[in-house]
């Protein structure tokens, strides 16, 4: 435990390395919800966002791109046409959905996040054991998109189909807040109902593993019938990663 928390400190202590050097809006709560526990640690987010991409088409766009557009509420026909105006190489359209990195103290608290992340449409969710046990767990979900507009400065698509891809992307922004906004509830649902070990010392350690494991499940259950009947059918074709956390267990 001491190891983690030194851990956390250092991970909070650092500056933002976003680009707005700030968190996003509705990533924040989260965010803030979390890093209040001491079992765990946020070290990457962002809440969604529509991306307007100008590469200079070698296919490696972190390296070598320049953002004419970005906005994390939903865009309109006009301000993706404006931004176009100052394109010189390949523009890319792009919705890229929540996401979310926390690193947990022990195995069993990725495993509460993974089955809420999961219960609220984020299927492409999962945790990962690196060197030294270190427990991280990725809120993802795979509703986006991703378009080529331009080729060396040349629009390449009509302004109907720009239209239609805004509309979509809007679309997908929408179903990304709904996401978000049952992550939220659900996570504060099952931090409450889960007890961490190290708050219930009077029984022994054995014993108080035991009350958080069967009071989170049962916790997880109920929200589970709760929440899964707000999904809509495309959350079922999107791979579920349950198993793999309870193989790894």
């Amino acid at each position: 435990m001491a190891a983690f928390a030194r851990r956390k400190a250092q991970r909070l202590a650092r500056p933002d390395p976003s680009r707005k050097r700030t968190l996003d809006a509705r990533a924040a709560g989260l965010v803030r919800l979390l890093n209040a526990r001491e079992r765990f640690c946020t070290t990457s987010s962002c809440d969604g966002r529509v991306v307007l991409a100008d590469t200079d088409g070698t296919g490696i766009q972190k390296k070598n791109c320049t953002w004419l557009l970005v906005t994390h509420d939903p865009c309109v026909k006009g301000d993706v046409m404006t931004a176009l105006e100052k394109a010189t190489g390949d523009v890319v359209f792009k919705f890229e959905p929540f996401v979310l990195h926390v690193l947990c103290q022990e195995l069993q608290d990725a495993q509460m996040l993974h089955s809420v992340a999961v219960d609220s449409g984020f299927r492409n969710s999962g945790i990962t054991v690196g060197r030294g046990g270190k427990i991280t767990m990725a809120v993802r979900s795979t509703h986006c998109l991703e378009v080529p507009l331009s080729h060396k400065g040349r629009l390449m698509v009509s302004e109907e189909y720009i239209e239609f891809l805004v509309h979509v992307a809007n679309q997908k922004m929408e179903e990304n807040i709904r996401r978000i906004d049952r992550f939220h509830k659900g996570l504060e649902l099952a931090l409450e109902a889960a007890v961490p070990a190290d708050t219930l010392s009077p029984e022994g350690p054995e014993k108080s593993h035991s009350v958080y494991v069967h009071r989170r499940k049962r916790r997880t259950a109920q929200e589970q019938a709760n929440l899964s009947g707000e999904l809509k059918p495309q959350d079922d074709t999107e791979s579920s990663l349950d198993l793999f956390a309870e193989i790894m267990i």
